[in-house]
Formats: structure tokens, C-alpha cells, sequence
């Protein structure tokens, strides 16, 4: 098993905000980040596999950079992540769900269509605060 990594960059605003409690509590539990505000993410994402014979690759690397800005980047870059992106539409735009929603658009796609693994998505909201999932 082999593990390949690609990194795609965006730009893009949310609000921690919770509809159901007062302006007090979200702004107790969510401090600065209870206003608009945005960030330069960075989108890691792991395939596992075992290397084709014929490419020498688990998965094309280009194809990997193709598939993310399709699915995920084109998507999110320049947005405001509460209002503006389908796949998160009614969900909480923390970066942990954000994660878990790009995970559930690429492991189909990586399994069905390049014969690989996702293992990871790494979110990096800030350089001091990021996510992994591993799918679980």
C-alpha cells in the first residue's frame, strides 16, 4: 500500500453562528469567529493504493488536482460557505463538517472511478487550526 498526497488552495469566508441560540451564547462560544470572516484554506488530500503496473501510479496526480478543484475548489473559492455552497447547504460550516462533506463528494468518485482509496482529507483553516478525517 502506497500513499499519495495532493494540496489545492482557496479562499473563502464563513460565520459561526448557531440559529437556535441567542446572540449571547454565540457570542460566548464562538467569540470573533461568530462574525463573517475568511480564510485562505488549504485542501490536503491522501489516496492509498497498490501502484498500477502500466503508470507506476496509484492514481494520476494530475487527475487528483483535477477531480478537487471540480468537486470541492471551484465550488467553495470566493464564497461565503453558510449561503453560497450546495454540498453545505442547512449543515454547519465548522471546519470538522466542511471536512466530512468533502470527504463524502471525493471517496466515491476516487473508488469508483480511479480504483483507489481516499484516506484523508486535511483542512488547514488557519496555520495554528486544521482538521484530518480519515472517513470514520
Amino acid at each position: 500500500m502506497i500513499y499519495i498526497t495532493r494540496r489545492e488552495r482557496f479562499n473563502a469566508a464563513h460565520r459561526l453562528w448557531n440559529t437556535t441560540w441567542p446572540e449571547e451564547k454565540n457570542r460566548e462560544v464562538f467569540g470573533l469567529c461568530s462574525n463573517i470572516h475568511g480564510h485562505n484554506w488549504e485542501l490536503i488530500v491522501t489516496v492509498k493504493g497498490e501502484i498500477d503496473p502500466d503508470t507506476g501510479f496509484v492514481m494520476d496526480l494530475k487527475a487528483l488536482s483535477k477531480l478537487m478543484k471540480q468537486e470541492v475548489v471551484d465550488k467553495v473559492d470566493h464564497t461565503f460557505l453558510n449561503e453560497d455552497v450546495p454540498f453545505l447547504k442547512g449543515k454547519f460550516p465548522s471546519t470538522e463538517v466542511f471536512a466530512v462533506e468533502i470527504w463524502k463528494i471525493l471517496a466515491p468518485i476516487i473508488k469508483n472511478d480511479y480504483n483507489s482509496t481516499l484516506h484523508c482529507v486535511k483542512l488547514i483553516e488557519t496555520p495554528n487550526h486544521y482538521v484530518e478525517y480519515f472517513g470514520e
